[in-house]
């Protein structure tokens, strides 16, 4: 496991081009997480956080969940069910780049971050970590303007989402994003009030709802969503590797 931000950064380098070299579609998430990575690093040498050593510390237990998981699947071992989701899905042609994103955001979001952040500042160190992690939302923000240029250079329909969902791409990936993290902060609050064993119940049972949001992002119900889904999806850039590139 990694010891350090660059570390990390190193680690997620690997996997973006073995991704890009196998074609996977993972390779989406992780070219993504490796541009937010490199901008917390940036963040803390540029003093933007109150405790950086400690930011460094988060980011990392936070990064090394993604890598286990994905070490793990690499492996043909079980790993969470909600990067199951995530990894299994992104060996198919049909879901868009974008529910591609979503799916790796929901694991690490939704399940991980709140972990990490509980085991990296547990009992009363974890209320001072609030200001800084609510940090990581204005660095978040200030990406994904530019990825959302991305996104309609590599998926020139997606705005038809607007015609088949209420959720627009913009409520997806920001609006969504904010909830995920302010449900994660709220994970990592519960956790702190549990014992050790009550806390692996607590990810099992967190790991369970996760990977059913997965499965809603991977497979939405109704012929009209689906159907607009595969017009979007038909214009879309299939060049993994390409994409890939533009992500990052």
């Amino acid at each position: 496991m990694a010891q350090t931000i660059d570390e990390v950064i190193a680690r997620l380098v690997e996997i973006k081009a073995a991704s890009r070299s196998a074609a996977h579609r993972i390779g989406y998430f992780t070219s993504l997480y490796l541009k937010v990575t490199t901008c917390v690093k940036e963040g803390i040498t540029q003093g933007r956080f109150h405790d950086g050593a400690r930011m460094e510390a988060l980011d990392v237990a936070f990064a090394n969940r993604f890598i286990q998981a994905y070490d793990l699947w690499q492996n043909r071992s079980l790993t969470t069910s909600s990067w199951s989701a995530a990894f299994e899905t992104a060996g198919l042609w049909k879901p868009l780049i974008l529910q591609h994103l979503l799916l790796g955001i929901n694991a690490h979001i939704n399940l991980d971050l709140g972990i990490a952040a509980q085991q990296t500042c547990p009992g009363e160190k974890l209320l001072p970590l609030h200001p800084d992690f609510e940090m990581i939302n204005t660095i978040l923000a200030e990406l994904f303007l530019p990825l959302q240029e991305n996104m309609n250079n590599m998926s020139p329909w997606i705005g038809f989402l607007n015609s088949i969902s209420k959720k627009t791409d913009d409520a997806v990936i920001n609006f969504s994003m904010n909830i995920a993290r302010n449900e994660a902060w709220q994970f990592a609050l519960y956790l702190n009030t549990l014992n050790t064993a009550q806390k692996i119940v607590a990810i099992q049972k967190r790991d369970v709802e996760i990977a059913a949001l997965a499965n809603k992002v991977a497979n939405p119900k109704g012929f009209a969503i689906n159907a607009g889904l595969m017009v979007i999806r038909l214009r879309e850039i299939n060049n993994v590797s390409k994409v890939i590139d533009l992500l990052g």
